[in-house]
């Protein structure tokens, strides 16, 4: 089967950016611990789907996705200011560390700290590879239909279909 929307897609992947003219190593999926998503519903980056489309198990692939088409250039003024009062009763957070943030409708993200003062903490919004680009290659290891479920919660379930919960 190959790769299409409302596929379930499992598949192996070794993530480099490109640092100083180097390519540096970030981080990889593997056969044992496979990534394991549901195609065409918006989980993954558009670029990233568009580069496997009609790819079958066992085809290897080997892609970069310039940071634009990634996770956008870096927005420099995407920083907030944290108020101290935030952090009563905890250690304020440490310069580089990341803290889980939540707006106000819910939506889960992370900002990296970038200065911390006695009024509060500074943080930048931006995701941590904003303003890299990406090269992924890997293998894609199995294809299927999703399940009706699957297709009903927006993701996948495992490469097998259940969810194990």
């Amino acid at each position: 089967m190959r790769i299409q929307p409302n596929s379930v897609v499992a598949l192996t992947y070794d993530l480099y950016t490109t640092e100083n003219g180097q390519e540096v190593f970030v981080e990889k999926a593997t056969e044992e611990q496979p990534l394991v998503f549901l195609y065409g519903v918006g989980m993954m980056l558009p670029k990233f789907e568009e580069n496997l489309n009609g790819l079958s198990a066992g085809d290897n692939y080997d892609f970069h996705l310039a940071a634009a088409d990634a996770y956008g250039e870096k927005d420099e003024n995407a920083v907030a200011e944290l108020g101290a009062e935030m952090f009563q009763g905890m250690d304020m957070p440490q310069v580089d560390s990341v803290l889980p943030l939540q707006d106000n409708h819910g939506n889960q993200f992370r900002a990296r700290v970038t200065n911390v003062s006695e009024s509060g903490v500074t943080v930048d919004l931006n995701h941590p590879m904003a303003g890299q680009d990406l090269h992924f290659k890997g293998q894609i290891l199995n294809v299927r239909e999703a399940t009706q479920e699957e297709l009903a919660h927006g993701h996948a379930h495992g490469a097998d279909g259940h969810s194990g919960h």
